[in-house]
């Protein structure tokens, strides 16, 4: 076996050097987008938007942004896209789109329907090769490259329907995994295909005595619950006591700083961290090094990148775009600047607002982090509280508090002009004391916040609760396990149906 682990580290060295190398170049976008227009121009979608000509267009791009329009889930479904879900042949993509990702969206909204093309899942392939061949960078064990990763993610079991296959993404991929791979990957074809969370995770508990895991991958909150409940079952020091080889955490979804403190009391020794940018609709970037900030945008995988700025300029307070025309490319962005990203895409996806906010790191290496979602703000009376300020918050009065805090969420409260806060947390919390931090935290961090607190914004309100509530509420929801997570900004719906399952009147 030490020589099969030989050779494939020395086969890691090999594909990374020959991967750094591709897609650096803004020319890359460019010819991504001309290949995408050409292969749809017969389409529906591409004859009603002149394809034809805008690919051989001087400027493509844009002519490409002067003829589409930027469009969201609900208007592009409307208009186009349930009709390549009926089934209808070259309409928003060549030929019939036989697969479609149902996306875990957030707590309490409907399931939305991603096309996923033949060409779609090659790109996730070759993308998971790449990412897999910056592990050489890592100087890791060859003991490491006889271990097996595990995937915790969602059912691997797929509904058929009258004219396509639905379900989650990683079941669609699965389908389509080389035979080769399969043996080396965990849990099995029989745990992966288990819907209930509870059920899958009994499955894998059981089974963790029988494996040798290098890589673990999946969200955050179910990862962990995952190995937590293998050393409690076991009783165990660390998950390193079972799995000695475990040396690679590939996680995404959600930010992860707030579930470190679970992760450093459930491992025996360090493991390396990598973000992804994984969605339903594309592979799109991933983290190189856990020494790098960012993660590294992918540029030739069959997806052209656009970007707005999340500024009032391009965005309403509702979070709508102004301009439905107007991004930026690659080539234009700036760091330190949150932008809403555009995508178009090798499954028939075209100018489609995937509802991310990214901001680049480093613009010359294309890296980027998640810092949160267009519709994941608040601003009542003008605070302009983003994701990543609460995020920001959490973690500070975590610290000075003394406290582990992994699941939380906050909702506006219209009527008293306030911000209700939902902390989980299984320690004793002096409530009072947290509320004033947080409050403290969000005005140092945001002036439009300390301001609003000035003169309008009335002082925010907050329940500690045990963490289970979240999780309780999670699979009375319908979505325990696999991709699903819970939102940190509610919206009004959300909120009532969070209030109603805490029964708290709202």
């Amino acid at each position: 076996m030490a020589i099969i682990g030989k050779l494939l580290k020395r086969t890691n060295q090999i594909n990374y050097k020959r991967v750094v190398r591709r897609g650096k170049s803004h020319a890359t976008q460019r010819e991504t987008l001309v290949k995408l227009l050409e292969y749809a121009k017969n389409t529906t979608f591409g004859l009603a938007h002149s394809f034809s000509k805008v690919a051989t267009d001087k400027n493509p791009i844009k002519s490409y942004q002067q003829t589409t329009p930027i469009t969201e889930y609900e208007d592009f479904y409307s208009l186009w896209l349930s009709t390549t879900i009926e089934g209808k042949k070259d309409h928003t993509w060549p030929g019939r789109v036989k697969y479609f990702a149902l996306s875990s969206g957030t707590t309490g909204s409907p399931s939305k329907r991603i096309p996923v093309s033949e060409k779609m899942i090659r790109s996730f392939q070759k993308t998971s090769l790449r990412q897999l061949s910056t592990l050489h960078d890592l100087n890791l064990s060859e003991h490491f490259y006889n271990a097996s990763a595990l995937a915790v993610g969602g059912s691997t079991k797929l509904t058929k329907k009258r004219k396509h296959i639905e379900g989650d993404l990683s079941g669609i991929l699965k389908k389509h995994t080389s035979l080769i791979v399969s043996p080396i990957t965990k849990p099995g074809s029989k745990i992966a295909a288990i819907k209930d969370w509870n059920d899958k995770l009994e499955a894998m508990i059981e089974k963790a005595p029988k494996w040798d895991i290098g890589i673990i991958a999946g969200i955050p909150s179910w990862c962990i619950m995952l190995m937590e409940r293998v050393v409690e079952r076991y009783d165990l020091t660390s998950i390193h006591d079972m799995w000695p080889n475990l040396e690679v955490y590939v996680h995404g979804g959600v930010f992860m700083q707030p579930y470190l403190p679970r992760l450093e009391k459930v491992v025996g020794k360090p493991i390396h961290l990598l973000d992804t940018y994984l969605a339903s609709e594309g592979y799109f970037a991933y983290q190189t090094s856990p020494n790098k900030q960012g993660m590294t945008l992918i540029l030739n995988t069959g997806v052209f990148y656009e970007f707005i700025p999340f500024t009032s300029e391009y965005f309403d307070e509702e979070g709508q775009v102004r301009d439905k025309f107007t991004a930026f490319t690659l080539s234009e962005i700036q760091t330190g600047l949150d932008y809403a990203m555009v995508i178009s895409t090798n499954a028939g996806l075209w100018r489609y607002l995937i509802g991310d906010l990214v901001r680049f790191t480093n613009v010359s290496a294309h890296e980027l982090v998640i810092t949160g979602r267009i519709r994941q703000y608040l601003s009542l009376v003008g605070e302009h509280i983003s994701l990543e300020n609460i995020n920001a918050a959490v973690i500070a009065c975590a610290t000075i508090m003394n406290l582990e805090i992994s699941e939380y969420c906050i909702y506006a409260d219209i009527e008293q002009q306030k911000h209700v806060w939902f902390v989980g947390c299984d320690s004793p919390c002096d409530e009072q004391k947290l509320v004033q931090n947080l409050d403290h935290q969000l005005c140092a961090l945001n002036d439009d916040y300390a301001s609003a607190r000035k003169y309008n914004l009335q002082a925010p309100e907050i329940k500690v609760l045990p963490v289970q509530q979240f999780y309780a509420f999670m699979k009375a929801s319908g979505k325990m396990g696999s991709q699903h997570k819970f939102p940190r900004v509610l919206n009004v719906e959300q909120a009532k149906k969070w209030l109603e399952f805490l029964a708290i009147k709202p």
